[in-house]
């Protein structure tokens, strides 16, 4: 048998802190399982963030299984490169069984019951089967770009945010960035404070204060509960859920990130971008009214806190609310790229799922799989990593260890009830500690 061929009770895809944190639990209930890497274990953090990247929830939220932070900052927030160390620490606290360089290309669910994957290896192409798939691919890994952007002038260079490094990587000239979501906001403050002139389409995010009363809005966020809620308990439903991507830094120990300030120190900011072609593009006239809908949901998040403080009986500083620094004259809706020296874009507008290569149904119509807490309706198919998976915290550090333990009781549960697997006294013992509520 090949290094990846044969079969496993349970096959871990991704090997990401997600994946990982799986692995942690099935191997401390002594379950047997493989975790397949396309790369090699949480390369990610290293590879697709920007030089001057940092974590946008304080460093206290950083807890994986039987790990957690325990430096000097718990109220700062870690660089990229503090994170990739952080990380490599607990990678020495266990020893995964991971195969990596090892993608998997085809899952399909088999006749008599568990999956067939197919795998691309450095051995070449090979396969194996499993009884329970844990998918922690990823919530969105493809990249979005729109439609058109092939039909702009080739002269401009064009990358995603995935691929965003730094300003000096960049052609000389102005810059223009499409998105304000975390990335696409922050890395329009990196060009800005770097010196290069951004020109910068505003999108429908909203925004958060970094510090609020005497505390991180974050922390002050977790002790109202809000990273605990359940998705179908959170409140403002269905619409709330899809508005949490605040922007906000961690950069420099924290602070706002305020677009009204940086268009008053000269940034160009204009709506939301709708099209394009050669070198001019097409803007919705629509930024007056996403700036005021970003610092509504500051200031809403801020009477929230206030109303917390009140609640608990609190002791803290005044309360205060966000007025606007800038406003914008009129609505500039185009923008000649050649004449305003802009040499390069940097589209920061997402990314979508693609799971093609999963052959079950367990999957909406945009593709997105259709699960509760992890668990679909295909047997023995499962996730972990996905954004309000379970609660806000889901897809975060925060979040991660919680969801993972119920991955795991969930699968062990279910191995314990096949006749094929005699659960040992030493496995029964491994579920009652990792029980969770259901």
């Amino acid at each position: 048998m090949s290094t990846a061929a044969g079969h496993v009770p349970v096959a871990v895809i991704g090997g990401g802190q997600a994946g990982l944190s799986v692995s942690w639990y099935l191997g401390e209930a002594g379950i047997d399982h493989v975790v397949l890497e396309a790369q090699t274990p949480v390369h990610a953090w290293a590879d697709t963030r920007w030089d001057n990247f940092t974590l946008v929830t304080p460093n206290w939220h950083c807890k994986l299984p039987g790990y957690a932070y325990e430096g000097d900052d718990p109220d700062g927030f870690m660089t990229r490169d503090q994170v990739v160390e952080w990380l490599d620490g607990w990678l020495h606290t266990f020893t995964p069984p991971i195969l990596t360089h090892t993608r998997v290309t085809r899952l399909r669910p088999m006749a008599s019951g568990g999956f067939e994957l197919s795998l691309k290896t450095a051995q070449g192409d090979e396969s194996m089967t499993c009884d329970h798939a844990v998918v922690a691919t990823g919530g969105y890994p493809v990249p979005v770009l729109p439609p058109w952007a092939g039909s702009l002038d080739t002269t401009v260079s064009q990358i995603h945010s995935e691929q965003y490094r730094n300003a000096d990587q960049l052609p000389e000239g102005a810059v223009l960035v499409v998105g304000t979501g975390q990335s696409g906001a922050q890395i329009a403050e990196d060009l800005h404070l770097a010196g290069r002139q951004v020109h910068l389409a505003v999108g429908s995010a909203p925004r958060v204060a970094r510090f609020y009363r005497g505390r991180d809005c974050m922390t002050w966020l977790s002790d109202m509960g809000l990273y605990d809620k359940a998705a179908p308990e959170y409140p403002g439903g269905k619409a709330a859920i899809e508005k949490t991507n605040h922007y906000v830094t961690g950069r420099d120990g924290g602070r706002d990130i305020d677009l009204r300030r940086f268009a008053s120190e000269g940034m160009r900011l204009y709506g939301t971008l709708s099209d394009g072609k050669d070198v001019t593009l097409a803007f919705e006239p629509s930024l007056g009214e996403a700036l005021d809908r970003a610092d509504s949901v500051y200031n809403s998040i801020c009477a929230d806190i206030d109303a917390h403080i009140e609640r608990e009986g609190i002791t803290a500083p005044p309360a205060s609310r966000y007025t606007p620094v800038w406003e914008p004259d009129a609505e500039t809706t185009e923008l000649d790229l050649a004449a305003h020296g802009v040499t390069s874009i940097v589209w920061a507008i997402g990314y979508r799922p693609d799971y093609r290569w999963i052959e079950a149904s367990a999957f909406d119509g945009a593709g997105r799989p259709m699960q509760n807490r992890g668990v679909t309706g295909v047997e023995g198919l499962t996730f972990i990593g996905l954004p309000w998976m379970h609660t806000w915290g889901s897809g975060r550090f925060l979040g991660i260890d919680r969801d993972a333990k119920h991955i795991a009781a969930t699968i062990i549960d279910d191995l314990q009830h096949q006749s094929a697997l005699e659960p040992s006294a030493l496995r029964a013992s491994a579920h009652r500690r990792l029980a969770v509520a259901r």
